[in-house]
């Protein structure tokens, strides 16, 4: 029996042994195939499914289809838009966003039905039942009472302005100061960065309630500065009347109602302004302040005394000066009243027009 050779397995681990000699007849059989140490390239190849006849076909007979159904929508958006338009009879320009939020509001003679344009040159109405949210541009709100009618004065980049012919109106402004200006038959509304309630009787007598704020009434030269929680009431010919705080006791409030609208004799006007120097509390400086510039002669001396009781007057404030209407002096002294810097009021105040129409 032939004796079999052990194979040696260093030589195909390592090739360092000895080589089988079947081992070596097999490398040289395959020798051809033997790897050559190098990475081989090949080149790129993308595979894209190919697209079913039907759907090219599909594609080209919808095209058209979807083409001419665009096409009367976009018919359709602009006849509706064309209608909406109509209705609320507004013309192009400049102009504010209005809804109703009761019964039927109107603009001319248009019934406001969800949303509409109000815009310059326009009337907006209410009747006992309607009610009205007019959105002033980016600058802040109002909302419109029943039994109102308002017109849209102007509407810009640098001013928003509305007319108050009757009714009552909410406005809640977050604009810069003296930006959104409301003219009444009696005088001029100019929002100093506030919210307030604005009223006006059919005969234009107003009254204007701040309610955050603080708010100017003017006319003629004749001026007046109302903080939140005071109110300030306003004639035909007259203008603004003197502000005061609406918790002052009623006969501080009758009696400054006369001295502001009612022409009495000299001894009269003594007797009501006593009236209201003896009731009035230390925030009743707001009153006193504004009555400085409305009385005169022995008046506006004992107005001056009563002031300097409660808030006694700054440096560079002199009784005599007062007595003489210094507006500076008097600007002085109201700085020290806790409502405010009257720069802010003289700043704008330059650019706002008097008129009230």
């Amino acid at each position: 029996m032939k004796e079999e050779r052990p194979m040696k397995d260093d030589y195909l681990w390592d090739r360092s042994g000895p080589p089988d000699p079947e081992v070596e007849r097999l490398e040289h059989v395959l020798s051809e195939l033997r790897h050559d140490g190098r990475m081989r390239e090949f080149p790129e190849t993308t595979w894209t499914r190919p697209r079913p006849r039907w759907i090219e076909a599909l594609r080209f007979a919808l095209w058209p289809r979807l083409a001419a159904v665009a096409a009367t929508l976009l018919v359709i958006v602009g006849a509706w838009l064309a209608w909406r338009h109509t209705q609320h009879g507004a013309p192009a320009g400049p102009g504010w966003e209005v809804a109703s939020l009761r019964g039927a509001p109107r603009i001319g003679s248009s019934r406001i039905g969800g949303t509409g344009r109000f815009a310059v040159g326009q009337v907006l109405e209410t009747d006992d039942v309607s009610r009205a949210s007019i959105s002033v541009g980016e600058l802040g709100l109002v909302e419109v009472e029943p039994n109102t009618r308002i017109r849209l004065i102007e509407a810009g980049a640098s001013r928003e302005r509305l007319g108050l012919d009757r009714g009552t109106i909410q406005a809640a402004i977050w604009a810069p100061p003296g930006e959104f200006i409301v003219n009444t038959p009696s005088a001029v509304v100019v929002d100093l960065g506030c919210a307030y309630t604005l009223h006006v009787d059919d005969s234009g007598a107003g009254l204007l309630r701040t309610t955050l704020g603080w708010v100017g009434f003017k006319l003629n030269g004749h001026e007046s500065f109302i903080p939140a929680g005071a109110v300030c009431a306003t004639r035909p010919g007259i203008g603004p009347g003197t502000p005061y705080f609406d918790d002052a006791s009623q006969p501080f409030q009758a009696a400054l109602a006369k001295l502001d609208f009612e022409k009495g004799s000299p001894d009269l006007d003594v007797a009501r302004l006593q009236v209201v120097l003896a009731d009035a509390r230390p925030r009743d400086a707001l009153t006193l302040w504004h009555l400085l510039s409305r009385r005169s002669g022995t008046q506006r001396g004992r107005v001056y005394e009563r002031l300097a009781a409660f808030v006694p007057p700054p440096l560079g404030v002199t009784r005599d000066g007062v007595l003489a209407g210094n507006t500076q002096m008097l600007d002085l002294w109201w700085n020290q009243l806790g409502f405010g810097d009257t720069s802010l009021w003289r700043t704008f105040e330059r650019s706002w027009p008097e008129a009230t129409r």
